[in-house]
């Protein structure tokens, strides 16, 4: 008889065979990042919850290095900073404690990456759209369902499921391939995007 957890590792392992056909929409949206670093834009993650400790460890890879020692490229995830987040949530509202710090820091040429879930926490839905006129970059790194925060997405990576802890672990694929990307971009280029000899 199958138990829970032999149930939920057989789950993974079917969501993650479908990851290959992914991988084409990943590698693009990598390549917009290195894009923008190279013109010297800055990656803000962000998210809610489990999604916000996705968003952290992204940028701690991409701060410090996934696997090859090499300089440190601009990244931040808003949300961490517990004063702010607090200060914009009672004096403004919770639903704006990402859109008011993006409306402070992104810059045209900038890349905001939300993780989400559902795609319809309202807060995320106005980071992204504060983002958009802000003209930065966003990408909505999100489940199978389709929600509000699409449209204010230039880039869409949705996970082949709507189970909140399979979402989750696909997204820390995503995060990890986009992540070596960087890495072997760095290390082979400048801060400006220069090719090291």
């Amino acid at each position: 008889m199958p138990t829970a957890e032999n149930e939920a590792a057989a789950d993974y392992l079917a969501i993650a065979q479908q990851l290959e056909s992914l991988l084409p929409t990943i590698i693009k949206i990598g390549e917009m990042m290195r894009e923008s670093l190279a013109k010297g834009g800055t990656i803000y993650t962000l998210g809610n919850g489990g999604s916000e400790a996705d968003a952290q460890h992204f940028t701690g890879e991409l701060i410090g290095h996934y696997k090859l020692n090499r300089r440190p490229v601009r990244a931040v995830t808003i949300g961490t900073d517990a004063t702010t987040t607090s200060c914009i949530s009672n004096d403004y509202s919770f639903e704006e404690i990402f859109s008011r710090q993006l409306e402070a820091l992104a810059l045209p040429g900038d890349v905001v990456v939300a993780f989400t879930t559902s795609g319809r926490s309202q807060n995320i839905v106005n980071a992204l759209k504060a983002s958009q006129q802000r003209g930065a970059t966003t990408v909505l790194m999100s489940g199978a369902n389709k929600g509000p925060a699409d449209e204010y997405a230039d880039y869409i990576f949705r996970s082949p499921t709507d189970k909140t802890p399979r979402i989750q672990e696909v997204h820390t694929f995503v995060l990890h391939v986009i992540s070596n990307m960087i890495d072997q971009w760095a290390t082979q280029t400048d801060e400006k995007g220069n090719t090291l000899n």
